[in-house]
């Protein structure tokens, strides 16, 4: 029996994992490291933008692949704060598997691992690497994000597709993404669906269509005024 908190999952070529409640992949088939340059990092002109103490916040924790990334991109000098919300925390044996399948994250997976392996029930795990700090807060981020205290400088809204978890997606939620943004921070996400955009529009990003990522024709990106 899978843990009560822990997502059931199938996977795909043996190294993605499928969410079963969200019927959707956690990363795209056509290669999660990539998508995550491409949507996240560049869509937020990062590492560009790197500066000790910049502040990244982050919707669907997952597989962690979204901060090894953002480890791997970040040469110094300073130190990165990094905020995530996670409703369904993967297992570490899970997170294993699927970073089998990304190479380059093998010198960080480690480290990684064992960290998330040592409060496996905690609400709140904190993750310290050579230059940043990361803190995954476990929970409905419907309710852990209006009581979070923080503000980022860039967001990665990187939730289960809007169709399948739209709770992720809610102008209220996104509201909250907004509310806790620091002036000129931004946002980026793999989807261009009407609603979300509309709905961060109206949360005051200024919000505008990329291309996507692989077979996605479009992504969004937005910044909140300065």
């Amino acid at each position: 029996m899978p843990h009560a908190d822990h997502p059931e999952l199938d996977w795909r070529d043996e190294m993605t994992p499928v969410s079963r409640r969200f019927d959707d992949p956690y990363f795209s088939l056509a290669g999660g490291l990539e998508e995550t340059r491409h949507v996240f990092l560049a869509g937020n002109d990062l590492p560009g933008r790197f500066r000790d103490g910049f502040h990244i916040a982050e919707l669907g924790f997952g597989t962690g692949l979204n901060l090894l990334a953002t480890l791997l991109a970040h040469r110094g000098p300073g130190r990165l704060r990094y905020t995530s919300f996670e409703a369904f925390p993967l297992p570490p044996e899970a997170i294993a598997r699927a970073l089998r399948g990304f190479p380059e994250t093998a010198p960080l997976a480690p480290a990684f691992l064992s960290q998330w392996a040592e409060t496996p029930e905690a609400p709140l795990r904190r993750l310290h690497f050579p230059g940043l700090t990361a803190e995954i807060l476990i929970g409905d981020a419907r309710e852990t994000l209006p009581r979070w205290q923080g503000r980022a400088d860039a967001w990665f809204l990187d939730g289960f597709s809007p169709a399948k978890n739209p709770e992720l997606w809610s102008p209220d939620l996104l509201s909250e993404v907004a509310r806790h943004t620091a002036p000129g921070g931004s946002f980026a996400t793999y989807t261009a669906a009407g609603d979300v955009r509309r709905a961060l529009a109206g949360a005051g990003f200024q919000v505008t269509r990329q291309p996507g990522f692989g077979r996605k024709r479009h992504m969004t990106t937005g910044r909140l005024s300065a």
